[in-house]
């Protein structure tokens, strides 16, 4: 077993399975069928592949066209000639991503003139796929922010930039948006200082709340289409757990603020933004994947920038305006 990834790094050649499907393209179904029956693998996953008179690997064949094909048509008519294969110099890191990547249960591996030499098999691999599960949650983390770790992996500066830098236009947007509101505000946050104080804890609560509603959300939905019943029933739900948060967070940070400053009415005007701001975040978390699901875009990949963004314009916007309510 693969301790923490730590062996990802070696070659996968010593952990290919030798006793390989593989069948000439100038055979016939029926041929082929008696060459399966006389050498068929012992163990492990089955996957015909073809090669060419010189042993190159030119195309699988599923047992469903196998099965189907006329006795006498020839492999090269019934091949799949799109072969995902893994290169003998590989690494187990290399092989499992392929699995991850490909969701096959084999892959062949060929050397420099493409010649099959082995196949690696998932059967083999049950531990080291399992420890990937921290690499998907890293590329979920990834999709959170706007993008797949598959994109920039070996992508240029410059593609990699192309990339990344469009998900940065709505923060970037919501910061300039939240710079202009606080300037509105430059009185209230003046004649109450300790709002400043506790302005980035504001934040952060938001986007934190935001992100989980959001990430709930999203596994939801990968596996039903939202319908208006449904998000009613979310909404109620979101909103019992976001007064519940909001009261929590927003009661020990006004209980701080009171025994800190002295000051029970700041105290109560920041537990009380935070109580609204985090209902706005579960709100936000819950309404945004939903909407770009239903208008059939990819909530992984969009929700997360728009979400944020979102959150953080609600998050100012309820802080001050109660402050400057409460203060004024």
């Amino acid at each position: 077993m693969l301790e923490g990834g730590q062996h990802f790094s070696e070659p996968v050649l010593p952990r290919v399975r030798k006793d390989v499907a593989s069948l000439r393209a100038s055979l016939t179904v029926s041929e082929a069928v008696e060459q399966i029956r006389q050498r068929i693998p012992s163990e492990g996953i089955i996957y015909f592949y073809v090669a060419d008179e010189e042993e190159r690997l030119v195309g699988v064949v599923s047992t469903r066209a196998l099965l189907t094909a006329q006795p006498g048509q020839p492999l090269s008519e019934i091949m799949s000639r799109r072969v995902v294969s893994l290169h003998h110099t590989a690494t187990i890191f290399d092989a499992c991503e392929l699995f991850v990547m490909h969701k096959f249960l084999a892959f062949p591996v060929v050397d420099e003139q493409q010649r099959i030499v082995g196949v690696v098999d998932v059967n083999l691999f049950t531990e080291e796929v399992l420890d990937l599960a921290e690499w998907e949650k890293m590329d979920e983390l990834f999709e959170a922010i706007g993008f797949r770790v598959s994109q920039v992996r070996h992508a240029s500066p410059w593609r990699a930039f192309r990339v990344r830098f469009p998900w940065l236009v709505p923060t970037v947007a919501s910061g300039i948006f939240c710079a202009l509101l606080a300037s509105f505000f430059a009185v209230t946050i003046a004649e109450s200082i300790v709002l400043a104080f506790f302005l980035t804890l504001v934040l952060g609560l938001g986007e934190s709340v935001s992100m989980q509603s959001m990430t709930v959300t999203i596994q939801a939905l990968r596996t039903m289409r939202p319908t208006l019943r449904w998000y009613a029933t979310e909404l109620r739900r979101e909103l019992g757990t976001a007064l519940l948060l909001g009261a929590a967070c927003g009661g020990t940070v006004g209980l701080i603020v009171w025994a800190w400053r002295g000051d029970g009415l700041a105290g109560v005007v920041i537990g009380g933004s935070i109580l609204l701001s985090l209902c706005s975040a579960c709100l936000l978390g819950l309404s945004v994947p939903a909407l770009l699901h239903a208008r059939r875009l990819d909530p992984k990949i969009a929700a997360g920038p728009v979400t944020l963004a979102l959150a953080d314009i609600f998050t100012l916007l309820f802080y001050f305006t109660f402050a400057a309510v409460a203060l004024g």
